[in-house]
């Protein structure tokens, strides 16, 4: 049983050393922001929250990663068990916070209470002719030039030293449920899909997905909901124009079915647009899945590991990454016996 269910994500936190340089890339992303009078850069999306996207001043770097509680008695809850200070968020809604650190040290600002304003408007979602139906009739299809419409925060990646720890501390306080479970090999699994567990209400496949990659630990991406397919391509469109660097995209994951695409700020760090993910309630349960099925496009522009005349295959990849985890858990192991003798 965990210490609280946990509703959403809420926002992340950077730091950069030039706001209006991040402002302008926000801006092309689809995201409405303002510095705010404490210094800091604070963006959003048209779904009412305050805040979803958050840069102080500083050497670029991820500084901290949201949650957002049902309640301010479950943040009160969740201080008393983890002996810590329910706070004022003296930023853009207000409302209360609990700041925690992971097994990691990643910063986890637990937040409830917050003012919300209306919920902006969106484009609207045409009607479509497909081979079967005929939906749109007698009316031509009319796009408007832009950036991406984006609604809401809707899952972070973080890459962890030792994804069983971090799993175990993720979900005892905060309730999440596995979606897919990702196995490098058999019996060697590399991280999770994890959604909220709002009971009977469906929720994103993912809302935090931890990894234990062969690379450094840290944020790996934050993904942002648009409209629709035709808002994302639009989107696309609009930062390939104003010179940003894509990542990767535009093609539909295998594991949350999302149609992607992503796209890195001036210092790297890497957000991603998706429309049409899957929703699950607590009755879905959870599922197994391999390093190929993480790595695996249903059509688009393939992995960018994966691309290229040198690239390994996915289960060459597989095959490295499980024996990364393997030796990484023995000589962490080791480690501790030293240090109990």
């Amino acid at each position: 049983m965990s210490v609280i269910k946990i509703e959403d994500i809420a926002h992340v936190r950077f730091a950069a050393p030039d706001l209006a340089k991040m402002q302008s890339f926000l801006t092309d992303f689809g995201l409405q922001s303002d510095i705010n009078e404490d210094g800091r850069l604070y963006a959003r999306g048209s779904d009412g929250i305050p805040f979803n996207h958050v840069t102080e001043t500083g050497d670029p770097g991820f500084v901290a990663l949201g949650l957002r509680a049902e309640s301010v008695e479950d943040l009160e809850k969740l201080a008393q068990a983890e002996n810590a200070a329910v706070e004022s968020l003296d930023a853009p809604g207000g409302g209360k916070v609990v700041r925690l650190r992971d097994p990691d040290g990643f910063l986890v600002e637990i937040v409830a209470g917050q003012g919300k304003s209306a919920n902006g408007q969106l484009p609207a979602d045409a009607s479509r002719n497909s081979a079967e139906s005929k939906d749109r009739l007698r009316q031509a299809v009319r796009l408007e030039p832009g950036p991406s419409h984006v609604q809401r925060l809707g899952h972070c990646v973080l890459n962890v030293s030792d994804f069983r720890a971090s799993e175990r501390w993720y979900k005892e306080r905060f309730g999440f449920i596995t979606s897919d479970e990702i196995e490098a090999r058999a019996g060697t699994a590399i991280g999770a899909f994890m959604r909220c567990d709002r009971g009977d209400e469906p929720t994103d496949h993912h809302t935090l997905f931890l990894a234990q990659l062969p690379q450094k630990r840290g944020f790996m991406h934050a993904a942002f909901e648009v409209a629709n397919m035709d808002d994302l391509m639009l989107g696309h469109q609009h930062l390939k124009s104003r010179k940003h660097h894509a990542s990767w995209g535009v093609g539909r994951h295998v594991l949350g079915s999302q149609i992607f695409d992503y796209w890195t700020d001036p210092w790297g760090h890497e957000l991603e647009h998706w429309t049409d993910g899957d929703l699950f309630t607590a009755a879905d349960g959870s599922n197994m899945a391999t390093a190929s099925d993480l790595l695996a496009v249903q059509w688009g522009m393939p992995s960018p590991i994966l691309s290229g005349k040198l690239a390994p295959s996915p289960e060459t990849l597989g095959f490295f990454m499980a024996m990364h985890a393997r030796l990484k858990a023995f000589f962490g192991r080791g480690s501790r016996k030293s240090v109990e003798g």
